[in-house]
């Protein structure tokens, strides 16, 4: 991520006066909550093709879960937003899945970086049913195709609060969901002050996130 110290000047002088204004009802994740930066420099000045790649076509086995991913991941960005490199966030959640004995797939999501949308266009990729949306940033939802965008199974929100172990128990919920057993919801730790703690870092992720949309792809095979 190629980051001046202008732009971060820039950013956080956008997000202070957001948080000035008031925006905590907007939903986690969402690029509505994300402060305006129309007509300044790019975090990235490349913006990575995937022309070439396979699109993601809906699956046909019951047993599958699909994860799909932020447009960032592992590519412009490698780490969560509290520092987990993110090859290890996906082979805990494909670990934790294929411990309930089903199948990971996992895609890229070009077209959206809320992580409610990515997760309920994994879901409806996926031949069970059930999916996971997994931001670069380290947010994270399972979701369930026939349930509406904000209606999702589980809710993970605060990323700075994940651990390896929360995303390893997030693959082995989705894949009970799909079992149809009965599942407890992984506890969600709080902590009130991750969000401004946080709040410059998550815009930046969330921009560079953004930035790498390409909605005429829409979603890609990614074997992360």
């Amino acid at each position: 991520m190629q980051i001046s110290e202008d732009l971060i000047r820039q950013i956080t002088s956008a997000v202070l006066d957001q948080m000035s204004h008031g925006d905590a009802g907007k939903s986690a994740g969402s690029a509505a909550s994300i402060p305006s930066l129309a007509g300044r420099e790019r975090i990235n000045q490349e913006h990575t093709s995937y022309a070439d790649y396979p699109r993601a076509k809906k699956g046909t086995d019951p047993k599958e879960v699909v994860i799909g991913v932020g447009a960032a991941f592992q590519k412009e960005i490698k780490k969560t937003i509290c520092g987990i490199p993110l090859d290890d966030v996906l082979r805990n959640v494909k670990a934790g899945i294929e411990e309930e004995g089903m199948i990971p797939r996992v895609v890229k999501i070009l077209d959206t970086s809320d992580v409610c949308f990515m997760a309920l266009e994994a879901a409806k990729l996926s031949g069970s049913g059930i999916g996971i949306g997994i931001q670069s940033k380290g947010t994270t939802v399972i979701h369930q195709r026939d349930l509406y965008p904000l209606s999702n199974l589980e809710l993970f929100p605060q990323a700075p609060l994940m651990t390896l172990e929360t995303y390893r128990h997030i693959g082995q919920n989705a894949a009970k969901y799909v079992k149809g057993e009965q599942v407890v919801p992984i506890p969600c730790e709080n902590d009130p002050m991750s969000r401004p703690r946080y709040q410059v870092k998550a815009a930046i992720m969330h921009i560079a996130e953004t930035e790498q949309l390409d909605p005429e792809v829409g979603a890609v095979e990614w074997e992360g």
